[in-house]
C-alpha cells in the first residue's frame, strides 16, 4: 500500500490553500497512493489565534470539508484532512482532523488533544496559547478501514505517549500526524519523536508537515516524513511544497510484530 504526506506553506487565503492542497492531492494520487494526508491547518494559517477562530467552519458544512469530501471522491483515495478550525457552542473552536472514505465520507474525525500552550525556549518573541480559541478533544480515534487500523493524531499530540500506548492497545496499524512544528522545536525533536512513536507502537507513521513563513512571521519546519515500525525513515522532504510518498508493507508489519511481540508484553503498572 502507498501513503503520501503533502507539505503546505499555508496562509490566510483560503482559496488559494484549497487550490495548492487539490494540486498536490493530484500529484499524490498520480503517484499511486490510496492513503493521502494534508497537514495541520491546510485551509488556514493565520497570524494568530483569532484569525484562526474568525475563519472557523459549521460542523458537518464549510468550503474545507466540502473540498476534503469532493476531493478523496474524485480520487478514490482515504484523505486525512490535516485540521480544519470547527465552531464549538462557545466562543472557541476544535482543531479537527477528518479520515474521508473514498466515497467521500467522512468516516472518523479526531479533535485534537494536547493543546500547544508553550512559550519555545531560547526564542522570546515566539509564544503560543491554542486554549484561548480552542477547546481540546477527549476522545482517542482508531479507525479500521481496508489499509489497516488508522490511528489519528495531531503536532503537539506526539510528545504525549499515553497516547500512543491507547492507540496501540486499540489496533493502530498507521499513525497520521499533520503537524505545524516550529524551526526550533523541529530542529531537535521532530524526527526522534516521529521514530519514537513508530517504534514503541511497532507501527507506520505519515507526519504531513506545513514548512516556510507563514502570516505574522511564524515559521514552520517542514521535514514531512514517513518511518517504518523500526524507526527506519522510507521517505521525507525535508523542505518546500510539495508531496512525499512510499510503499508501507503491511504484510512485514505482522511478520515484524509475531517476532518482536513488544505489543504483548506491555504491563499496566
Amino acid at each position: 500500500m502507498r501513503a503520501a504526506a503533502i507539505q503546505m506553506t499555508s496562509g490566510r487565503d483560503v482559496e488559494r490553500n484549497l487550490a495548492d492542497a487539490r494540486e498536490l492531492i493530484a500529484q499524490a494520487a498520480e503517484q499511486g497512493a490510496e492513503l493521502i494526508v494534508l497537514p495541520e491547518n491546510f485551509s488556514f494559517l493565520g497570524a494568530d489565534d483569532a484569525e484562526r477562530l474568525a475563519a472557523a467552519e459549521a460542523p458537518g458544512d464549510g468550503p474545507a470539508q466540502r473540498f476534503l469530501a469532493e476531493r478523496a471522491a474524485a480520487h478514490g483515495v482515504w484523505l486525512v484532512g490535516g485540521t480544519v478550525p470547527i465552531r464549538d457552542r462557545n466562543d472557541r473552536a476544535r482543531s479537527r482532523s477528518m479520515l474521508m472514505s473514498p466515497d467521500g465520507k467522512c468516516a472518523a474525525a479526531y479533535d485534537k488533544i494536547h493543546l500547544f500552550d508553550v512559550a519555545i525556549p531560547g526564542q522570546e518573541q515566539e509564544s503560543y496559547r491554542e486554549s484561548a480559541t480552542t477547546v481540546p478533544g477527549d476522545q482517542v480515534v482508531a479507525h479500521p478501514t481496508p489499509l489497516g487500523r488508522i490511528g489519528m493524531t495531531v503536532c503537539y499530540d506526539i510528545r504525549f505517549p499515553a497516547l500512543f500506548h491507547r492507540l496501540a492497545t486499540l489496533g493502530t496499524d498507521l499513525l497520521v500526524v499533520p503537524a505545524a512544528f516550529t524551526v526550533p522545536t523541529g530542529r531537535v525533536h521532530w524526527q526522534p519523536l516521529l521514530q519514537a512513536r513508530a517504534i514503541e507502537s511497532l507501527t507506520f507513521v505519515v507526519a504531513a508537515a506545513q514548512w516556510g513563513e507563514h502570516a505574522g512571521g511564524r515559521r514552520t519546519y517542514g521535514h514531512s516524513m514517513i518511518v517504518g515500525p523500526w524507526g527506519e525513515v522510507l521517505a521525507v522532504r525535508e523542505e518546500g511544497a510539495g508531496v512525499v510518498s512510499a510503499e508501507l508493507d503491511m504484510i512485514g508489519l505482522e511478520r515484524i510484530r509475531n517476532q518482536f511481540p513488544v505489543l504483548q508484553h506491555r504491563r499496566e503498572l
